[in-house]
């Protein structure tokens, strides 16, 4: 069993499908916490096409351990053909809030 606490990016197009998925990965006992930050510009290649877009992004905690099935829930419920889901482990942090995200009860 891996405790390592994650912080996963993913990006939404909309405040309400950001919603949506912050609810179903805490209230699924996926993440321990998401926050939503709005108004977020986007630039990159899609298609062949340069695109900019408005975005919210998602700061997602989570463990390793519980990573794969929130990557597979994500993934479900995100409307974007190619979802963005990036995780970097946590090297330090206030223990007793890295002890929660663990465990968040």
């Amino acid at each position: 069993m891996s405790d390592t606490v994650l912080l996963c990016y993913c990006t939404c197009p909309d405040a309400a499908s950001a919603q949506k998925l912050a609810e179903a990965l805490v209230g699924e006992h996926l993440a321990a916490c998401v926050n939503r930050i709005p108004a977020v510009a986007s630039t990159y290649r899609w298609k062949g096409e340069v695109v900019t877009d408005s975005e919210e992004l998602l700061l997602i905690k989570t463990t390793a351990e519980r990573f794969p099935a929130l990557k597979e829930r994500l993934v479900a419920l995100h409307p974007y053909e190619l979802p963005e889901l990036i995780a970097v482990p946590v090297a330090e942090g206030h223990r007793p809030y890295l002890d929660w995200v663990r465990d968040p009860g």
